[in-house]
């Protein structure tokens, strides 16, 4: 369970008479300091400038009190200004009798909720029984504030999709705000972007806060590993999906000083899934993200270290020894090396699409975006269990969910759990041999045409979104030209790479290459890299875990 900060609420006071000021202040901490941080200031420029930071942090503001008899800025334009912030504070104003008129008047300019005559003594008489229904007033009406990361910007900013979709999957919670929606959120953005507006703008509980932030920058500041510990492991692991996260389980549990690493976060495609039903040990299902996130603390506790938003730009050999460059240029070095990057999204070849990739039109995150289409007409491109698991999850929010696929039906891609509960789910319409041949929009996706692909006939209808998940294609880019690949990039491995009972060429030990062994001895595949593999987590959780068996013995020959 998630541990919550308890914010206590604001009570400022504003004088620039310093013994004003810390009379009134006294007051205010002997009846009030539990329950209340009372806060001082000797000016409204002062006061308005720390005001802006509890802002920016997200802490409630009370109770303005406040002298009305200040130079360059008075208490009515402080409170003018203030209540701009704080809509909902308490407003006090200390005056003289001379000042009565101004206050009065303030009562409908700025809804001035008392105003009290200087001195206040005794404070039991004259101040605590009007501060005490002000406060009581404020605490039955305002809610408690969210204390957490609040993450601000627009449903159609490619770069804010991306931060949710980070934070999402690493399962950090935060309170997204809709700056379109929002004009205090806009204001709070302007505040720290100089009026660009630059999306997204990232508010931390300490008050810091980070704009438009590359994923490692992001990852360091909410406590992600991001840099490895030691420079020399028995095996390094590319990638954090299901094979990366059980291999680094067996080969931490089985004393191999281990590491994985991923450009983005543990879990792989597997992490977008938004429910997985047909794995073991699992009766009701589990999310993708939970099952990730599960695996991801079982490697840690075992002892194994994970890197977050690292990407790993290169691989090469060096005699026994594999070395992996990472994005900022550091190295690492192995004795033993895992690919399981898996695969990436096939991208959807439509015209004009491109603009929209990340702003309405998305590549699988159906978790992270589902809420925000409440009500609204959505479309699922895909058959796969990828794409029913992301219906079914959407089906929750949108009041239309349509799936569209090429072939006569969903027999051949899909599970037949998944067939039967899209079939039961009224909002859900599937429509077979058909694609999307354009979309269109301004700022965000507005229609689509489909396209029958028997009559060709053609229909343009209204479409708030899309979500894509029309297959992949291997991630092994990063070993091209080290070890052997299909044409299409997929990895062979063990037995595959015997041909007409030759071995790889350049393969120089006796042995012919373990199960799961690449063309270069000592560096494996797992996974969806691999050519043959049956793409499904539990195999890629087998070959994980199997994998390390044979790496043990390839380390037995160094």
């Amino acid at each position: 369970m998630e541990k919550r900060n308890v914010i206590k609420p604001i009570v400022m006071t504003v004088d620039d008479e310093a013994h004003v000021l810390n009379a009134i202040a006294r007051d205010l901490q002997a009846r009030y300091q539990k329950e209340y941080q009372i806060v001082k200031a000797s000016s409204g420029a002062e006061a308005l400038e720390t005001v802006l930071e509890f802002k920016r942090r997200n802490t409630p503001v009370a109770l303005f009190v406040v002298d009305q008899r200040m130079p360059v800025m008075s208490g009515i334009e402080f409170l003018t200004e203030a209540i701009k912030l704080y809509p909902e504070s308490k407003r006090v104003l200390l005056t003289a009798y001379a000042d009565t008129d101004a206050a009065i008047a303030s009562i409908n300019a700025i809804g001035l909720d008392y105003y009290l005559m200087k001195p206040w003594d005794p404070p039991e008489e004259r101040l605590y029984p009007v501060l005490d229904d002000l406060l009581s007033d404020w605490a039955a009406s305002v809610p408690v504030p969210y204390d957490g990361i609040r993450l601000a910007g627009t449903l159609w900013s490619p770069s804010s999709h991306n931060v949710k979709e980070f934070l999402a999957r690493s399962q950090i919670p935060y309170k997204w705000l809709d700056i379109e929606r929002d004009s205090e959120a806009r204001e709070l953005v302007d505040s720290i972007t100089e009026g660009r507006s630059r999306l997204p703008a990232l508010f931390f509980p300490d008050g810091s806060t980070l704009v438009d932030p590359d994923l490692r920058t992001l990852a360091d500041k909410v406590g992600l590993t991001t840099q490895a510990e030691q420079p020399f492991y028995d095996l390094i692991v590319i990638g954090a999906g299901p094979a990366g996260l059980a291999a680094g389980v067996y080969g931490a549990s089985e004393g191999l000083r281990t590491v994985v690493i991923d450009k983005d976060v543990a879990g792989g495609q597997a992490g977008t899934s938004a429910r997985i039903e047909n794995y073991l040990g699992f009766p009701k299902g589990i999310s993708g993200a939970d099952l990730m996130r599960r695996a991801a603390t079982q490697v840690q506790r075992l002892g194994a270290e994970i890197l977050t938003a690292q990407e790993v730009t290169g691989v090469r050999v060096e005699g026994p020894y594999k070395i992996v460059t990472l994005g900022d240029g550091s190295e690492l070095r192995s004795h033993a090396l895992l690919i399981a990057t898996g695969v990436k999204v096939r991208e959807l070849d439509v015209p004009g699409i491109e603009p929209f990739v990340g702003g309405s039109v998305y590549y699988g995150a159906a978790t992270s975006e589902a809420a925000h289409y409440q009500g609204k007409k959505v479309f699922v491109i895909g058959g796969a269990n990828s794409a029913g698991q992301g219906a079914m999850f959407l089906s929750r929010f949108a009041s239309e969910v349509a799936i569209l696929i090429r072939a006569d039906s969903l027999k051949e891609s899909m599970s037949q759990y998944l067939i039967d509960q899209i079939d039961g789910t009224e909002n859900i319409a599937l429509k077979t041999n058909t694609e999307v041949a354009a979309v269109a929009g301004t700022d965000r996706l507005e229609s689509l045409t489909i396209k029958n692909n028997i009559t060709g006939e053609t229909e343009t209808t209204p479409a708030d979104a899309i979500f894509i998940f029309i297959g992949a294609v291997p991630h092994s880019d990063i070993v091209e030209g080290i070890v052997e690949r299909t044409e299409v990039g997929f990895i062979p491995t063990g037995q595959d790479l015997i041909h007409d009972g030759r071995r790889p060429n350049n393969w120089k030990l006796r042995r012919d290459p373990f199960l799961l062994e690449t063309s270069v001895p000592g560096i494996f595949a797992a996974g969806d890299v691999r050519e043959g593999v049956v793409r499904r987590v539990a195999s890629a959780v087998g070959e994980g875990a199997v994998s390390v068996t044979f790496i043990h013995k390839y380390l037995e020959t160094v």
